[in-house]
């Protein structure tokens, strides 16, 4: 099972996303409403991929990202961005983030994050595997 985290304070703008999400069997989808909301979550519950807005209400995405690194640098991170690519990638260098997704991510989207992130995943397991 995925566990995944959309903090949004507008559910809609990530609605297509959620629809997709929701199709597959292995998915746990959660909801946040703020940045502080999906830090306390995740503080609290173990989450694979946390996909946040670009606007939380109380922060912004690439704020939310930095708070993500003090509370468990271990959860991948995924934000929405009008950015280029490259001025996505130097504001957020050094976060971790694995992806920038586009305003109103879709089913594309959604397929290529659960992609990423199984093979993310694949990658840990087995590494945790032989260091054992």
């Amino acid at each position: 099972m995925v566990k995944l985290l959309l903090a949004t304070p507008d559910r809609k703008s990530l609605s297509e996303l959620a629809s997709a999400l929701e199709e597959h069997y292995d998915v746990d989808l959660t909801w946040a409403e703020s940045g502080a909301n999906a830090l306390d979550i995740i503080s609290h519950t173990a989450v694979d991929l946390v996909i946040a807005d670009e606007k939380l209400g109380d922060m912004t995405g690439l704020e939310f990202a930095e708070r993500l690194v003090l509370v468990n640098p271990m959860v991948n991170c995924a934000l929405v961005s009008p950015l280029s690519a490259k001025d996505f990638h130097d504001a957020s260098e050094g976060l971790g983030l694995m992806a920038q997704l586009p305003i109103r991510p879709g089913e594309k989207q959604a397929e290529d994050m659960l992609q990423r992130l199984k093979k993310l995943k694949g990658l840990t397991a087995g590494a945790n595997i032989g260091s054992a």
